[in-house]
């Protein structure tokens, strides 16, 4: 599967330069950049996978969470500037959705398959749904009823401001888990696992030299990727709300998706609970927060008012995500349920 991925970025690396210097048609491009970008978001994740075994699976699902966001936000920034703001909502959705229900679900019903029952930090568990509740059921929420009865200059402002304080709140959280209470609620499996050594595939140089190779491709890239949405969307008759949440999120996302599948695969699910759940808060306490206020450097500024399905997706995506990690244990039968909250999801806004 590496050297496919290796002959992928050395492939489409080239052919996503000559193909947009020679306009070619956006349709093919499209295709080409999205898989160059899932390509490149592997080697991503492996670089990341590799700074994990170093710093332990906090800091390491927060890396690998970071770096597979910063793909995304990448893109955002550029769908930013080209006025494209339903569609950068939509990704959000489609990160949050995608993230709690298919990365989640799929990391839980690949590793349930090979293990009857997988256990990780029930602390951290209880902890990230907290923030979770807050993030989206709070922070989107409460937005989208006092919009109702505001003027569109003041709902900026409301946005703004709560941009500001989920920002803070993050930061807050991060300083919580990683510097005044690391090691504090700690769980039988963390302490198993500090007697396992394992080699990382990748010294510390080299993983770090990746990564950033990786992301100014991805970055080159995700800006050709966004003058080709609206064209694909007439060719296939697809809505900008589903290239959002599901195609955007995805390819956005490619890097999160693998490495939380293989960290669940070889029973790290510390890690692969992190990457998901992570992940999840840090698109809704720092990514939408700080595209909020980049927005206010664009001709269209973007507010936190995301539709009512997208509320709703969101919204069922943290509470059946709540009731099924918050045990501390889960299984295959879990993931599939997840696995199938996602397809209901993406078939209702494939149809809308």
């Amino acid at each position: 599967m590496d050297k496919i991925f290796g002959l992928l970025v050395l492939a489409g690396v080239p052919l996503s330069i000559i193909g947009s210097l020679l306009h070619w048609p956006s349709v093919v491009m499209f295709i080409v950049y999205c898989v160059t970008i899932i390509a490149l978001a592997s080697y991503m994740g492996r670089a990341t996978e590799s700074l994990a075994i170093v710093a332990g699976p906090r800091i390491g699902g927060l890396l690998n969470a970071t770096f597979g966001n910063a793909v995304e936000l990448i893109i955002s920034i550029f769908a930013l500037q080209a006025g494209l703001t339903e569609v950068v909502l939509a990704s959000l959705t489609g990160s949050v959705i995608g993230n709690l229900l298919l990365v989640a679900g799929l990391s839980f019903f690949v590793g349930g398959l090979k293990f009857k029952r997988q256990k990780f930090n029930v602390f951290d568990a209880r902890h990230n749904s907290g923030l979770l509740m807050f993030a989206v059921i709070v922070a989107f929420v409460i937005p989208e009823i006092f919009a109702m009865s505001m003027e569109p200059s003041r709902t900026i402002s409301l946005s703004v401001g709560i941009s500001i304080i989920l920002i803070i709140l993050y930061m807050a959280a991060l300083f919580f888990k990683l510097v005044t209470h690391r090691g504090v609620y700690q769980s039988q499996n963390d302490s198993a696992g500090e007697e396992a050594h394992e080699e990382p595939e990748w010294s510390k140089g080299r993983a770090t030299l990746v990564l950033a190779l990786a992301t100014v491709a991805v970055a080159y890239i995700s800006e050709n990727l966004v003058h080709t949405f609206e064209t694909v969307a007439h060719s296939f008759g697809w809505s900008e709300l589903f290239i959002g949440v599901i195609i955007v999120a995805i390819v956005g996302n490619a890097a999160e998706h693998a490495s939380a599948i293989l960290m669940a695969y070889k029973n790290k699910m510390d890690v692969a609970v992190e990457i998901a759940i992570g992940s999840t808060l840090q698109v809704a306490m720092f990514v939408a927060p700080v595209l909020v206020l980049i927005s206010l450097f664009y001709a269209q500024s973007m507010s936190l008012i995301f539709t009512i399905p997208e509320l709703v997706a969101m919204v069922s995506s943290v509470l059946l995500t709540v009731v099924i990690a918050n045990d501390g244990e889960t299984n295959w039968f879990e993931g599939a349920t997840l696995l199938a909250a996602y397809v209901i999801m993406g078939l209702g806004f494939y149809l809308l």
